[in-house]
């Protein structure tokens, strides 16, 4: 299993929208970043992602699961973009600002760290367990 982080404005996509999605999950459609779709090709079905508020909020607030690979994006006529879809699987107990993450060492090579613009990335399985344990859930 890989581990992922995806980010939505609130205003676009909340993660209160993506739970309320319930199993059916939803596509992770609009991206239009050649680096964030080929990150969504290396997806398989069960990889876990972080669903992160970007804008205002800067924080991770939950844990999604992949449940469709890449498909074609239904939002756009044009076969060079691709989506995921993904179900929301738990909330964090409390959320991880991304201030909280910059001002500990261990995630200083994080890509959220790193590149911030970033829509769709990879997350290491020591920077998972890291973050899920500082948000109170198991991951």
């Amino acid at each position: 299993m890989r581990y992922w982080l995806f980010k939505s404005e609130t205003s676009t996509w909340s993660w209160d929208q993506q739970a309320a999605k319930g199993a059916e999950g939803e596509e992770w459609d609009g991206v239009r970043n050649y680096q964030a779709r080929n990150f969504m090709r290396e997806m398989a079905v069960g990889d876990r992602g972080f669903f992160y508020h970007s804008q205002k909020d800067k924080e991770i607030v939950g844990i999604v699961e992949v449940i469709a690979e890449a498909h074609p994006d239904s939002t756009i006529d044009d076969a060079r973009w691709e989506c995921v879809d993904i179900k929301a699987v738990e909330a964090l107990a409390s959320p991880v600002t991304l201030e909280q993450i910059k001002a500990d060492e261990r995630l200083a090579d994080m890509v959220l760290v790193r590149n911030s613009r970033l829509s769709v990335q990879p997350v290491r399985a020591e920077e998972w367990r890291l973050i899920c344990q500082m948000g109170g859930v198991a991951g």
